[in-house]
């Protein structure tokens, strides 16, 4: 009798904002796999990437040129959320978010921009910097002008 009474309930369906952090969290995730195809099957055809680097700015095809050589190797980066904030438009088509997220350059920050497609949410634009604490930004300036 209890399997039955339990197969009456349903889970809730996910909310939009739940649905757009799984997403980031399974984009993240697939570069700690290298999983290439999974990794740009979460961009829309119309994808940016903007890197650490002053030089980065790369378009879908750009970028996958860059990021080919270090899946085909098996190892990616490995970027993990400490904290997400996700809005989404009025009219539900677009969402945007920033994080705070742990990687190999100690933590970072990620934004981004997510267009609907269909039913399907798709990466439009990544954003991603170095944090550096303000009491600490002269040092780095010096540190960068130093390499120039």
């Amino acid at each position: 009798m209890g399997v039955y009474l339990l197969a009456g309930f349903t889970q809730p369906k996910p909310s939009e904002t739940e649905k757009i952090d799984q997403l980031i969290d399974n984009w993240h995730k697939a570069a700690a796999e290298a999983d290439y195809s999974n990794y740009f099957g979460f961009m829309a055809d119309n994808f940016i990437f903007l890197g650490t680097d002053p030089t980065e700015r790369w378009n879908k095809e750009q970028f996958s040129g860059f990021c080919k050589p270090y899946f085909d190797k098996g190892k990616a980066w490995d970027f993990r959320k400490i904290e997400r904030h996700i809005e989404i438009s009025k009219d539900g088509k677009v969402a945007w978010f920033d994080e705070k997220i742990s990687t190999w350059m100690k933590d970072c920050r990620g934004s981004g921009v997510l267009v609907k497609v269909g039913k399907e949410w798709k990466l439009t634009q990544y954003n991603l910097a170095v944090l550096i604490e303000n009491d600490k930004i002269k040092e780095f300036i010096q540190l960068r002008d130093l390499v120039k």
